[in-house]
């Protein structure tokens, strides 16, 4: 008995780790694929819809695309209605693994896979194609899986056994056990993530009898629930708009749960009557419950879709309801769209980073305007906020920087593409760019502090050329914000190198000038040296830019 149950772990194993591998590999190869999928086909919940319902199809896991989701919602990148259409869509392409595994009840798919295998090698041990040859691989091991499963249906003659016929039979009649059943597939989908498995498990024990078709039906209807409690808790730490979108596919299957179960006792005869099991059916007719469950899973998600789509903005106004906005001030310098662990791709988790960097360009900024506004504070207790402001973003800067490397450096740990992997390896250097820019603006901020607590202060023309050199450089960090916050840079930072070489230029006329003054006695050699330092590290700061701009190219594929 010991051994019997290590052997249907086994099969269930082998299973769900060729939909792990099939799903993963085919997220590594589609990547870039759906953000263009997402940016072309969202401009309406009809467009979404299709959208949610192809990303599913590809990358079989609707809990990935809906955990997908969400991050795009918390990103900014979709609204409301967009993303909770796509986890819509994402319901009706979930329903082709149901029909592959129907398939293989009748037609023994997994009998001709071993030639894949051979292929699958060859691939995986190329470059350009060892995701495909990933890919093949769990295909295979997801058929063989689940042939497996069914042998040790056949020869443990479970519809036999009478311990199990008895206990199933508990779950055979009555709404509340059926009930029971949904819960039980619901808890199934949180500990397993795999509905392959739930389905493929519902499939086997509606074909050896053991438990009738509503039974098995209640038992997979259980996925829905479950799936969208995975994103529910996915949402959990993220923006108020990706947690109603979470609360919103909620209310949408805990709806369609509703209504077919209020439909329950018209349906069920009819299935019970469409495939009754005896003993004296054929292999195949024993196999219809796989294509009756597959039905209904397809049936039921497009009926729930057809009836739900045209209530997305009521869902919207719902979801507001039930998650209200907090009244909580957002601090500055914290991270925004890195919130919790890993998300479900690793081409998600290096879009929250893109998006986080973004962030870390914006307080630089911002950094960099409260400095050139202490250049010109006359007030002692202004001056004292302004630079204790100034020192607390520093430090922000300082932990966003290593908030950012570890995590880029725990997605680094995935199975990424030579794609991501550059990503990934440029948005490193761009962090650490950025957090030299806010050290300069320290710097500055420091030397503008001895200034105004010393003797002498900066002289008319000083004072103007310090005010045009920080036009410049804030000019060339606007467009740098500019850039971080755009998907495909492109050649746009053209604009940047041009202003880096105006404060160059501007740079050595200042420090030519400055020896003159310092030579005719217009002020001090102390005071020349500060009003040397501020130059130099507004020169530092165009350079960090230049390369943090050079390095936002080379991560979208466009060298210079």
């Amino acid at each position: 008995m010991i051994l019997a149950f290590l052997k249907l772990l086994g099969c269930l194993g082998l299973l769900m780790y060729g939909m792990k591998l099939l799903g993963e590999s085919l997220q590594k190869m589609a990547g870039n694929q759906l953000r263009r999928i997402l940016d072309t086909l969202t401009t309406n919940r009809f467009t979404s819809l299709i959208s949610g319902a192809l990303i599913t199809a590809v990358i079989q896991s609707g809990s990935a695309t809906s955990v997908m989701t969400i991050g795009f919602v918390h990103a900014g990148m979709l609204t409301f209605i967009q993303g909770l259409s796509i986890i819509m869509g994402a319901s009706i392409g979930n329903t082709l693994i149901a029909w592959l595994m129907a398939a293989e009840f009748n037609f023994a798919i997994s009998y001709y896979i071993f030639v894949f295998f051979c292929v699958a090698i060859w691939l995986v041990n190329t470059r350009n194609f060892r995701s495909l040859g990933e890919s093949l691989f769990g295909v295979c091991f997801m058929f063989l899986g689940l042939r497996l499963l069914c042998e040790f249906a056949d020869n443990m003659e479970l519809s036999h056994n009478a311990a199990l016929v008895s206990f199933f039979s508990t779950f055979n009649e009555g709404y509340l056990s059926y009930l029971i059943l949904l819960l039980i597939g619901a808890v199934l989908i949180l500990l397993i993530q795999s509905s392959a498995a739930l389905m493929a498990s519902s499939m086997i024990l509606c074909s050896t009898g053991l438990l009738s078709i509503p039974s098995g039906i209640a038992l997979v209807l259980g996925e829905n629930l479950g799936r969208a409690i995975i994103t529910c808790k996915s949402a959990h730490s993220a923006n108020i708009t990706a947690r109603r979108v979470a609360a919103a596919q909620l209310i949408f299957n805990l709806s369609g749960i509703a209504w077919v179960f209020a439909i329950f006792p018209f349906t069920t005869d009819l299935l019970n009557q469409a495939t009754p099991m005896t003993s004296g059916q054929s292999s195949a007719d024993r196999n219809m419950p796989a294509y009756v469950l597959a039905a209904f899973h397809t049936s039921f998600n497009l009926l729930n879709v057809l009836l739900f789509i045209w209530l997305v903005k009521p869902l919207e106004r719902i979801s507001a309801t039930l998650v209200p906005q907090a009244k909580s001030d957002e601090e500055e310098g914290e991270l925004r769209y890195i919130t919790g662990g890993l998300l479900a791709t690793p081409e998600l988790s290096v879009l929250e980073a893109q998006k986080e960097v973004s962030n870390f360009a914006d307080l630089t900024h911002r950094m960099f305007t409260q400095v050139r506004y202490l250049l010109t504070v006359n007030k002692n207790q202004e001056f004292q906020d302004i630079y204790l402001k100034i020192k607390k973003l520093e430090c922000s800067s300082d932990e966003l920087e290593e908030e950012i490397a570890d995590y880029l450096g725990e997605v680094s740990n995935d199975l990424l593409s030579s794609k991501t992997k550059n990503q990934i390896r440029c948005m490193l250097r761009e962090v650490s760019e950025l957090e030299s820019i806010a050290d300069s603006c320290y710097i500055i901020s420091r030397v503008i502090g001895h200034k105004y607590h010393g003797k002498e202060q900066f002289t008319t023309k000083q004072q103007n050329h310090l005010h045009q050199l920080f036009l410049l450089t804030e000019q060339a960090l606007e467009e740098m914000k500019r850039i971080t916050s755009m998907r495909r840079p492109l050649a746009e930072g053209r604009t940047i190198f041009f202003i880096n070489q105006e404060i160059k230029n501007f740079k050595k006329q200042l420090r030519n000038q400055n020896a003159v003054d310092i030579n005719n006695h217009e002020y001090s050699y102390h005071l020349g040296t500060l009003y040397l330092d501020i130059i130099n590290e507004c020169e530092k700061i165009g350079e960090y830019i230049q390369n943090i701009i050079e390095a936002k190219i080379e991560s979208a594929g466009h060298p210079n």
